[in-house]
């Protein structure tokens, strides 16, 4: 369980990682886009996507390793247990976000999502 500034802290100490995410996902698209014209890549080959995948499963679970449920990585989706008003929330940060200004019920969903 996070406070919502644990959860804060945890989000600006790691956004690092989290944008490292966002760039390998980007190069991983372009080299599969290349690849699926027939053509070649000047980011490679399979080799290369391998290993693209390789570093963003990687960082998902090194934000799995501290409690982060990582919802989707394109966008980039992360939850972060808690509680509010005594009810159990998961903080919500949607890549494109500044930091985590969202909640929702557990039981709701993402289409719960409501502003703090």
């Amino acid at each position: 369980m996070f406070t919502l500034a644990q959860a804060r802290h945890l989000l600006a100490t790691l956004r690092p990682r989290v944008d490292e995410l966002i760039v390998l996902r980007a190069d991983l698209a372009e080299l599969r886009a290349d690849l699926a014209d027939g053509g070649a890549s000047p980011h490679g080959g399979l080799p290369e996507i391998k290993a693209l995948e390789a570093r963003i499963y990687g960082i998902i679970d090194e934000l799995g390793e501290q409690d982060i449920q990582v919802k989707g990585y394109a966008p980039v989706l992360l939850d972060f247990a808690g509680e509010r008003e005594g009810r159990p929330v998961l903080w919500c940060w949607l890549e494109g976000d500044g930091e985590i200004s969202w909640y929702h019920r557990l039981e709701c969903g993402f289409a719960g999502r409501r502003r703090l």
